[in-house]
C-alpha cells in the first residue's frame, strides 16, 4: 500500500471512528474538548506510524488505546487531575489494552455525546458546528464551506462550545426524568437544522449541499439505534429519509430547483421511501399520540404514496397540518397548512389563511410567504399581484437558484 493509499486509508478510519473515539476518551475525562484534542492526537500519531508499519488491524481500537496513553501521560502532568488517575488506570486495566471497549459502552459514551454537543447551554450555531465536527467527523474547513461561513467563525464556535462546556461544568451524561424531553428536543432541532440546511440551502449558488444530509440522516439513525423506544427520533429519522428521498429530482440538469409538484417521481428513491415509512411505523407504535416530527413525517408520507402529484391526498395533508398546528403553532406551520388548504379546498380558502399571518413579524423577511401568496394568486388569476409577490420573495432570497426560479415565476405573470 503507498502512503497516498495509507492517507486515504487514515481519512475513511476517522469518519467512521471519530465519533466513537471522542464519546469513549469523553467518558473517561468528562470534557468533550480535551477528548476531541487527545483523539486528534492518536490521528497525527496514525499518520506518522501508519504509512511505515501499516494499517492494524483494528483500527479504531489502536487509535483509542493510543489517545487513552495520551490521557494518562496529561493526567500525571496535571496535579489537578490526580484524583482522576487511579480510576482511569483501572479502566484502562479493565477494558483489555489494544481490545476495543464493549459494544454497550461505547453506545452509552456516544449517547452521552449527543446530548452534551447539543446542550442548550450552547447557541444553536454553537451546537451544529460542534455536533459536526465531534459526531460527524467533519474539518473546521468543511463546515465552514458547507454553512457558507469563514473557516475563523466555525473554529470560534467551536472553541468557545467546549469552553462554555468546560466553564458551565456541564455533566457528560444522558438526561434522566423530566428533563430528557426539553433534552431531546434540542438533539433532535439541531440535527434537523443540519438536514434542512442540505436540503434547502439557505444561502449560496446551489439549491441542495447533499452532504449535509447525508450527516444528518447517519446521526439521525445512530440515535435512533440508541433510543428505539423515542418516538420523536423515529420520527425524525422518517422524515429525513422521505425528504432525502426526493433529492435526485429536485435539481434539473443546470442545478435549478424543480418543485414538488413537478419532479418525475421515478427518480424519488424508493428504498429510502420504505425506510421512512418503516420508521414512520415504529414512531407510530411506540408513541401515545403522535408528536410535530411524526406529524411531518406522515405529511412526507402523503407525497410519498401518491405515484402522481395528481393522487395525492391533499385532504389529508390539511388535516395533519391542523393537527401540528395544535401541537407547535407557528407562523410557519399556518403558512404550509395554507397551502395544503389550497390544494385541498381552493386557492381562496388557503389566500384566505395566508391573509391572517401576512402582517406576522416573523415573516416579514421570510421568502416563502410572497412566493405562495403569488403563487395562489396567480391561480386565481391576479397575475399583476402575483407578479409584485415574486418580485418581492425574489429580493428576499439569499440563495441564488432559488433567486432565478422566483424571476422566472414573476416574468411569467
Amino acid at each position: 500500500m503507498t502512503a497516498s493509499d495509507t492517507h486515504h486509508t487514515i481519512e475513511a478510519v476517522w469518519r467512521i471512528e471519530a465519533a466513537r473515539l471522542i464519546a469513549g476518551l469523553a467518558g473517561l475525562v468528562r470534557d468533550v474538548g480535551l477528548a476531541e484534542e487527545l483523539a486528534q492526537d492518536a490521528l497525527v500519531a496514525a499518520l506518522e506510524q501508519w504509512p511505515e508499519s501499516g494499517v492494524p488491524r483494528n483500527p479504531g481500537a489502536w487509535l483509542m488505546t493510543v489517545a487513552k496513553r495520551r490521557a494518562i501521560d496529561l493526567i500525571r502532568r496535571n496535579e489537578r487531575l490526580q484524583r482522576n488517575l487511579a480510576e482511569l488506570g483501572h479502566r484502562l486495566d479493565t477494558a483489555g489494552g489494544d481490545e476495543p471497549p464493549e459494544v454497550d459502552e461505547i453506545e452509552d459514551d456516544l449517547l452521552r455525546l449527543v446530548f452534551t454537543a447539543c446542550h442548550p447551554a450552547l447557541s444553536v450555531e454553537a451546537r451544529v458546528a460542534l455536533t459536526l465536527r465531534v459526531l460527524g467527523g467533519l474539518t473546521t474547513e468543511e463546515i465552514a464551506r458547507a454553512f457558507l461561513v469563514s473557516e475563523s467563525t466555525v473554529a470560534q464556535r467551536i472553541v468557545r462550545a467546549k469552553r462554555t462546556l468546560a466553564d458551565k461544568r456541564v455533566p457528560f451524561e444522558v438526561p434522566q426524568g423530566a428533563e430528557l424531553a426539553g433534552r431531546l428536543s434540542s438533539v433532535l432541532e439541531v440535527i434537523y437544522l443540519i438536514f434542512n440546511e442540505g436540503y434547502s440551502a439557505t444561502a449560496g449558488d446551489d439549491w441542495m449541499r447533499p452532504a449535509l444530509c447525508e450527516d444528518a440522516l447517519r446521526l439521525g439513525r445512530v440515535l435512533a439505534g440508541l433510543m428505539p423506544k423515542e418516538p420523536e427520533v423515529h420520527g425524525l429519522v422518517a422524515l429525513m429519509e422521505i425528504q432525502a428521498s426526493r433529492s435526485a429530482a429536485r435539481v434539473g440538469p443546470g442545478g435549478e430547483p424543480i418543485l414538488l409538484l413537478e419532479q418525475n417521481r421515478a427518480r424519488w428513491d424508493r428504498l429510502l421511501i420504505h425506510r421512512g415509512l418503516a420508521a414512520l411505523d415504529r414512531a407510530e407504535s411506540v408513541a401515545a399520540s403522535p408528536g410535530p416530527y411524526t406529524l411531518q413525517a406522515a405529511i412526507a408520507a402523503c407525497h410519498a404514496r401518491a405515484l402522481t402529484a395528481q393522487d395525492t391526498d391533499w385532504v389529508r395533508i390539511a388535516a395533519l397540518y391542523e393537527a401540528l398546528a395544535k401541537l407547535s403553532r407557528s407562523p410557519i406551520v399556518e403558512l404550509n397548512r395554507a397551502v395544503a388548504l389550497a390544494m385541498a379546498y381552493g386557492p381562496e380558502v388557503g389566500l384566505g389563511l395566508l391573509d391572517q399571518i401576512v402582517d406576522e413579524p416573523s415573516l416579514k423577511d421570510y421568502h416563502l410567504l410572497p412566493s405562495v401568496r403569488g403563487d395562489l394568486l396567480f391561480k386565481l388569476g391576479r397575475t399583476r399581484e402575483a407578479r409584485a409577490e415574486f418580485e418581492r420573495a425574489a429580493t428576499l432570497t439569499r440563495n441564488a437558484r432559488e433567486r432565478a426560479l422566483l424571476e422566472d415565476r414573476a416574468a411569467a405573470c
